[in-house]
């Protein structure tokens, strides 16, 4: 265990060394934090003569939740205006009243507005890449334009929360996936 803190040549894994490579018009650049994939395993409780026993159920990936800095150009809030059409979504004040209003916001649309996969790296000292998170099937699920201020001098952030179906990491060590659909859980 001495040994770890004595060798220059381990190094953890810093927070500050990543890229988020989002999708359709939202540069990683903009990115200025961003949640990490998670997972929780529901549980299932069987009572049996006054004692709980606890089984492992389904597997739930969490949403993340990335925070940009809307830059000009390109525009974030625009892109992400246009990917809430791209999924579907249509306003009321363009309708012609003579049609039902059909579309409406589908998975397969949503996922396309963003492209079917985001890839979350982290690099070490030397730009070597470590660690690899891909987001399978994202869509938006909720974004938050920012707050304005009159008083206040700090950039305009836009908050965006993703959901996605499952995720896969490789380090630089071994590849572990993780698969929501139970047919594949590790793999190394």
């Amino acid at each position: 265990m001495a040994k770890f803190w004595n060798s220059s040549a381990l190094e953890p894994k810093r927070q500050h060394r990543w890229l988020l490579q989002l999708g359709k018009g939202l540069e990683s650049y903009a990115v200025k934090t961003t949640d990490k994939p998670s997972f929780t395993i529901n549980e299932s409780e069987h009572n049996f003569f006054g004692h709980k026993f606890y089984y492992p159920g389904v597997v739930t990936w969490n949403e993340i939740t990335v925070t940009l800095v809307d830059p000009v150009d390109p525009d974030a809030s625009g892109a992400l205006s246009r990917a809430l059409e791209m999924s579907g979504y249509k306003t009321p004040d363009n309708a012609d009243i003579s049609k039902p209003m059909l579309d409406t916001v589908s998975k397969e649309k949503s996922v396309q507005a963003i492209g079917p996969q985001i890839v979350l790296a982290q690099y070490d000292g030397d730009n070597r890449e470590i660690e690899r998170w891909t987001l399978y099937n994202p869509w938006i699920k909720e974004v938050k334009f920012g707050d304005l201020e009159y008083g206040g001098d700090d950039l305009t952030e836009t908050t965006v929360e993703l959901q996605y179906d499952w995720a896969r990491v490789e380090t630089a060590t071994d590849s572990v996936t993780i698969n929501s659909g139970g047919r594949e859980f590790f793999k190394v």
